[in-house]
């Protein structure tokens, strides 16, 4: 009874925390909203500035513009949760945050056109392509500007988590067991049989392939050196070259199996190796 208590009482902890946590974030995401908005609309004309004689507050701008985030955040969250399904929650690289920056913009534009043109039709206004041009232009400028500041908490811890506190569950049989990538030395195969070694030179068998595993873990972290073995980049402890232009690996992990023993890399896998572990 006592542990079906401290269970709940435990579930209960977390979730309070993670609510704040979520809170948090959100209440960030909207001071960040109503500080750009006020920026931006006082810089947006002279008389904004709030020390000259016919200053007055731009209510309406400041308004319209809070609407305008509101759609670009929405735009911006819906693609930051693909990414972070199908990119960010496995590693974060540059590459696919350029991507994810690039293809929200693509989503505003696509958004600006038609709205803009609509707008000037209700408007009974003329719509030039100069003047469409030039306010797409400054748009995208000022979402760019407006979601790195929104995201760039989230992509920094989800980074920090991609590197220190990731963990992966070994399935062996029924039995389960989660280990950080930090508490892993290498992963290697063996009779069809996939071993992973903790830093303690522990071994536990997996139910998983090395392709398996290679699509799971972080590649800024592990290495594939070869069709048998998967290593972690702290795990190793020194590299030499030998001969044909080969490489050869110990890790600071010591275990008695001649598959870890001496892991040799060929000199086709050399270069991308070195890149690899500098």
């Amino acid at each position: 009874m006592i542990t079906t208590q401290q269970t709940k009482n435990k579930v209960k902890t977390a979730w309070h925390k993670f609510i704040s946590i979520s809170a948090w974030s959100w209440i960030q995401k909207a001071i960040i909203l109503m500080v750009f908005s006020l920026v931006v609309n006082h810089l947006a004309t002279r008389d904004s500035f709030p020390d000259s004689e016919s200053y007055r507050f731009p209510i309406e701008g400041f308004l319209s513009s809070i609407v305008l985030f509101v759609l670009i955040g929405i735009i911006a969250y819906l693609n930051f949760k693909f990414y972070k399904k199908k990119y960010f929650s496995k590693k974060i690289e540059i590459t696919a945050i350029v991507w994810f920056m690039a293809s929200t913009l693509g989503y505003i534009t696509i958004m600006y056109i038609p709205v803009n043109i609509i707008f000037n039709k209700v408007a009974d206004g003329q719509t030039e392509f100069y003047y469409l041009l030039i306010g797409l232009l400054i748009t995208l400028l000022v979402s760019f500007i407006f979601i790195g500041l929104w995201y760039a908490q989230d992509i920094y811890n989800l980074y920090k988590l991609s590197i220190k506190d990731a963990e992966i569950t070994i399935e062996s049989g029924t039995k389960m067991t989660k280990l950080t990538y930090e508490n892993i030395a290498c992963f290697y195969s063996e009779n069809k049989i996939v071993y992973t070694v903790q830093n303690n030179g522990t071994t536990i068998s997996t139910d998983f392939t090395l392709n398996e595993l290679e699509e799971k873990i972080n590649d800024q972290l592990f290495f594939r050196v070869n069709r048998q073995i998967i290593i972690h980049k702290d795990a190793v402890d020194h590299v030499e070259k030998i001969e044909n232009g080969k490489l050869r690996i110990r890790l600071k992990t010591s275990i008695e199996n001649d598959t870890i023993a001496k892991i040799n890399i060929s000199r086709y896998k050399r270069k991308e190796f070195m890149d690899w572990i500098q």
